[in-house]
């Protein structure tokens, strides 16, 4: 019995340090045959490539290559792992493969050798990215992307259905802190692609693209010089005719927070009893940050102001939840008028919104973006 229960503990311990496993965890080996840690590329956006030689794609080398040399100033890297399993297109040892390579194309981007990415020896970095990001489809209305499905299709009528490498050059993109952001099939137009990477490797197109609304915080109080910092960058937002009409009340008084959400837990008794994860009415923020516009106007200034804060928030570790429910309540409810009068909200202004600021303790995915509702009129 003894034996069997350190078996079992051994087992939710490797399951446990699987599902836990980062990218920055794995090591490769290059070119030389040499152990590489992973880790030694935190902090830089990669694009994680399964390549061949003499596929139809490869030509796709000479693009990588010039996405690499437009973007490697900013922290950009494109790992590339040559792989024999598609077609035996990857013939030959890794140095034969990185002559043809530099030859042919004048790659600057760091080789790999040799792997599987499918199967029973696939390498552990090929499981995690799969697992993180699985096959999604190929454009059906793309002719590559046709014929690519009705090849595939003829070997197996549900290949659609598994998560495996479908073919040479499909690609990984991993952010800068090791998330796997988004996996693109071989098919699948490069200059998506490098609109994906510009939008990574630049900072502030990085900061927009990963910030999420967050709903749970960490019992952690945010340094006064953090709001410091975020405040400035709101208060720089444009502003019509330069009015600025706004005021911004940023509530660090732990004891306001509490008792406002006194008066709201009795409003509110069987709402707050339903929800098991309920510390306060502000999305269990430990700080807010109030903005006030003119009673008349000055929303859209008001939004601008907003945003700013939010992504500047969201650029130095912080996290963001812009809420209008709590606002309705405070000014519709007598009981908390002692906070609104905290305020001190200047004649002829009200409290537009509340951004609830924070240390996170979620990643919640990206919701979908329906880019369809562009047009561009040319």
């Amino acid at each position: 019995m003894k034996k069997l229960i350190t078996l079992c503990l051994l087992a939710v311990t490797c399951v446990l340090s699987t599902s836990a496993q980062s990218i920055y965890d794995i090591k490769v080996k290059d070119d030389a045959g040499k152990d590489v840690s992973l880790a030694d590329y935190k902090g830089k956006v990669l694009l994680i490539v399964n390549t061949a030689t003499r596929c139809g794609f490869t030509p796709q080398y000479k693009e990588l290559e010039a996405l690499y040399e437009k973007y490697r100033a900013q922290g950009f890297e494109i790992l590339d792992f040559p792989c024999n399993q598609f077609g035996a297109q990857a013939p030959g040892s890794i140095k034969e493969i990185h002559e043809f390579c530099t030859a042919n194309f004048d790659i600057q981007f760091p080789q790999f050798d040799k792997i599987e990415v499918n199967g029973a020896n696939e390498h552990p970095l090929y499981t995690l990215l799969k697992a993180q990001k699985a096959f999604a489809g190929f454009d059906l209305n793309d002719q590559r992307g046709k014929m690519m499905d009705g090849m595939l299709r003829r070997q197996d009528a549900e290949y659609d259905k598994k998560t495996d490498i479908k073919w040479n050059f499909t690609k990984f993109l991993v952010s800068r802190d090791g998330r796997v952001l988004k996996r693109y099939e071989p098919t699948d137009k490069m200059t998506d692609v490098e609109a994906d990477v510009c939008m990574e490797a630049n900072p502030v197109l990085s900061a927009i693209m990963a910030r999420r609304s967050i709903r749970k915080y960490l019992d952690k109080p945010v340094e006064h010089e953090k709001l410091e910092v975020v405040v400035r960058a709101g208060i720089n937002a444009p502003s019509g005719m330069n009015a600025q009409p706004w005021v911004v009340r940023v509530v660090e008084d732990q004891k306001l927070i509490a008792d406002v959400n006194e008066v709201y837990k009795k409003a509110n008794a069987e709402q707050v009893k339903r929800d098991k994860d309920f510390k306060n009415m502000f999305r269990n923020a430990p700080t807010l940050i109030c903005v006030c516009s003119p009673a008349n106007g000055g929303d859209l200034d008001a939004g601008l102001l907003g945003e700013n804060m939010m992504l500047a928030a969201q650029a130095i570790g912080l996290g963001t939840c812009c809420l209008g429910g709590p606002v309705r309540w405070l000014n519709s409810n007598a009981g908390a008028k002692f906070f609104l009068d905290r305020l001190e909200i200047p004649e002829g202004y009200r409290l537009n919104y509340i951004l609830a600021i924070g240390y996170p303790d979620e990643q919640p995915d990206a919701k979908p973006r329906d880019a369809s509702k562009v047009k561009f009129i040319q």
